[in-house]
């Protein structure tokens, strides 16, 4: 299973974290890894693009910690954790929230 863990200040996104295999089907046909991997992977390089000293991140495990507190950043963090809900509604046997 997935497991997401968000870490809030303030009603602002401070840190995210994100472990484990959604088992979903074997390594590398699995759509819910693949589905959140493409999530994950296109708002931290949209971030990224914006403003690369806004966030800092490790791949594996994935943990993402907002260094600066800007609109864009929020709403592009707002955005990856509502689509991954979306794909948690959809996969609840694969995915949670802690």
């Amino acid at each position: 299973m997935i497991k997401i863990r968000i870490k809030e200040n303030n009603n602002k996104i401070e840190e995210i974290s994100i472990i484990g295999h959604a088992m979903y089907d074997d390594f590398g046909k699995d759509i819910v890894c693949s589905s959140v991997s493409s999530i994950v992977i296109t708002t931290v390089n949209a971030i990224e693009r914006i403003d690369k000293d806004s966030i800092s991140y490790t791949e594996l495990p994935f943990n993402l910690k907002k260094e600066k507190d800007n609109e864009i950043t929020n709403v592009l963090l707002i955005n990856m954790i509502d689509l991954l809900k979306e794909l948690q509604e959809q996969y609840p046997k694969n995915i949670t929230f802690l």
